[in-house]
């Protein structure tokens, strides 16, 4: 359902200890995604884009406000609660693609579907590699891939369990401009095939621009 809200951060904030006194990463952030929309976190370094995607995806746990995914409040959850709700609802695309060098590319995407007890995992894996162009690069292990071809690996297993959301922070960042550009294709591709809420993480204006709706955070702060 397109109107589905599918992701909401309730006036999230997150504050550490320093030396200095308590420090406000993120201050008061409100936002909700509805399926299929695209989303940009855009701002400085250091303006809290990373934290405020480790909320909304319950990789870590606000000081205050509540965080929704698919409906289901994460703040009421343990650490192995949230992990079941990534588990069962999220993708995620790093900039340093998180493979794993002991697996083949096709062995990296069954993972997720295996967590799940699928027993159509190396099918619907060599589906997901067919969709990103790497059938011929199946059984080669991830230091004999390029970086390019690295990140659509990773974008092959975020997506290839159909998640609701799928966050994406700086996923062109370890590559250069035409290799980038071309993950981004894909990205944007993917979300519209599928339906998943794609929320991307990035300080380049010009991919941020292709998202449906951007939220800019400067010190903490949503500014727009």
């Amino acid at each position: 359902m397109p109107d589905q809200i599918v992701l909401e951060a309730r006036n999230v904030s997150k504050i550490v200890s320093s030396p200095e006194g308590p420090l406000t990463i993120l201050a008061d952030v409100s936002l909700s995604v509805r399926a299929a929309e695209t989303l940009a976190i855009v701002g400085a370094s250091g303006a809290g884009k990373s934290t405020l995607l480790a909320m909304l995806a319950g990789l870590d746990s606000p000081s205050t406000g509540r965080v929704l995914i698919a409906g289901v409040d994460l703040t009421d959850l343990d650490e192995d609660g949230r992990a079941a709700v990534r588990g069962r609802h999220v993708g995620f695309v790093f900039q340093s693609f998180h493979l794993i060098p002991s697996l083949t590319a096709i062995e990296n995407v069954m993972l997720p579907l295996e967590l799940r007890d699928r027993r159509d995992a190396r099918r619907a894996a060599a589906e997901a590699l067919e969709q990103v162009g790497l059938t011929p690069r199946a059984a080669h292990y991830p230091k004999q891939l390029s970086g390019g071809e690295q990140q659509r690996v990773a974008i092959a297993r975020a997506y290839v369990t159909h998640p609701a959301v799928l966050f994406a922070d700086e996923p062109t960042g370890n590559l250069d401009t035409h290799t980038g550009q071309r993950v981004t294709d894909l990205l944007f591709e993917l979300n519209r095939s599928i339906g998943s809420t794609l929320v991307l993480v990035t300080h380049d204006r010009e991919l941020a621009h292709r998202c449906g709706r951007m939220l800019e955070l400067d010190a903490g702060h949503a500014v727009s």
